[in-house]
């Protein structure tokens, strides 16, 4: 499947953001397509399709999905994903673009802006999310926010390669939502303080 620019771009952005959901579950969709040539990685980027690439990355994905599942844990590991998810959401993104005459720095660069910064504030939207039904549900209304997550990371990854551009506008509105929301309320409480 030969994408066009945008087309590239848009699904970068769009598997990026669900790095935001789940770390792991874009980044094995990404190996799957990319060892089955539905999409073409940057040269440098080739390690992603290999067999053990997929292998690590299914493993990882199960272990974050059940990892999720068990109250407060999940707290716990939005600590972690946070910064995991900018670091999947910024390979994902420099991975795909298809301007592989660039620069790296300025391809990586381009991913941490694009990919990155979509992906950890997804990321760190649900983390608030999750503390927050934590702090009035005592951890268990979290099952119902990790299936949300779960869900939400494998649909908009296996749709990012069905509808690319429409993905990652719906992503990137969600993402711009999420962030107003988050700051709306923190300027809130902060001015009360």
């Amino acid at each position: 499947m030969d994408y066009s620019l945008l087309t590239n771009i848009a699904l970068g952005i769009a598997l990026s953001a669900c790095a935001g959901f789940r770390v792991f579950i874009p980044m094995l969709a990404g190996s799957v397509a990319a060892h089955f040539g539905i999409i073409k990685l940057a040269p440098d980027m080739v390690w992603l399709q290999s067999w053990s690439s997929i292998v690590l990355f299914a493993t990882a994905a199960i272990a974050e999905v059940a990892a999720y599942y068990i109250p407060f844990v999940d707290n716990l590991l939005d600590t972690i994903a946070t910064p995991l998810a900018v670091i999947a959401g910024t390979v994902l993104a420099s991975s795909i673009l298809p301007v592989t005459e660039l620069a790296p720095p300025l391809r990586w660069g381009i991913g941490l802006v694009a990919g990155g910064s979509v992906a950890g504030t997804i990321q760190l939207g649900t983390g608030f999310l999750r503390l927050l039904s934590s702090k009035t549900t005592v951890g268990t209304g979290n099952a119902v926010v990790a299936t949300t997550e779960n869900v939400a990371a494998v649909s908009g990854s296996l749709l990012s390669f069905l509808i690319p551009v429409l993905m990652a506008i719906a992503l990137l509105g969600f993402t711009i939502w999420a962030a107003v929301k988050v700051g709306g309320r923190w300027l809130r409480k902060k001015e009360s303080l």
